[in-house]
This record gives C-alpha cells, sequence and structure tokens, in this order.
C-alpha cells in the first residue's frame, strides 16, 4: 500500500533512499529529505505490507503537464518480488489524470521495464 511521506518515517525513507546511488552522500540524502518535506512539488510515497515500510517513491511535479519520478527505491532483501513495479503502477494511477508522467534518466531504464510486464500481463488476460 502507497502511503504518504511523514516526518515520524524520515529514518526509514532516508534509510530507503541511500540505497539510491546518487543519494549515497549523507548531505545529499538530507537535503533531499528536506526538499520532499518543504518543497509543495515534491511528493514522497512509501510502500508499505502489513507493519514494514518496504520501499519509497518520490515524483517532482514540474510543471502543470509533467510529473518527474526522480526517485525509486526498495529494501534489498524485498527486491525483485514487484513492489518497485507496484509502486510504479500506483502513481502512474494517483497522477495521470493531470499529469504526464515520465522519470529522470537514472529510472529511466527501470520505469520501461515496469511499463513493458504491465503490459505482458493485460497481453494474459
Amino acid at each position: 500500500m502507497l502511503i504518504r511521506f511523514k516526518k515520524n518515517l524520515e529514518k526509514i525513507a532516508m534509510g530507503l533512499l541511500s540505497f539510491m546511488p546518487e543519494e549515497k552522500d549523507v548531505k545529499k540524502l538530507q537535503q533531499t529529505i528536506k526538499e520532499y518535506e518543504t518543497n509543495s512539488d515534491w511528493h514522497l510515497y512509501l510502500w508499505k505490507e502489513e507493519d514494514d515500510v518496504l520501499g519509497a517513491i518520490g515524483i517532482r511535479i514540474e510543471n502543470e503537464t509533467d510529473a518527474i519520478i526522480q526517485h525509486v527505491s526498495v529494501n534489498p532483501s524485498h527486491r525483485n518480488l514487484g513492489i518497485g513495479r507496484k509502486m510504479v503502477s500506483e502513481i502512474d494511477k494517483l497522477y495521470r489524470n493531470n499529469y504526464s508522467v515520465s522519470t529522470t534518466k537514472e529510472i529511466q531504464e527501470f520505469y520501461q521495464k515496469c511499463d513493458e510486464s504491465t503490459e505482458s500481463e493485460s497481453d494474459d488476460e
């Protein structure tokens, strides 16, 4: 289940985002979290299953028409279970009526894989 980031989940969110190569530096990571807390155009969501937060996905509203997925991270011990794909799918559902959803170049390949797997699932139905 996708939930909005809240301050009380800051350490968990920072831990998840730290798995992303561009967020390894602690100062950079702190700036990123602060941006999600203070910038109304930045939205961070966490993926929760039962009582565990397993993933994070962040989106930036670029203008009136574009929303950019800029962070996708899943706890390494829960990777390859479809959590990243589920997060991308939920973000698409949340934003597609008002925005064209795309990604940063770092996430583009993963996003395309998610799109391909969604297409093949609908072909199977």
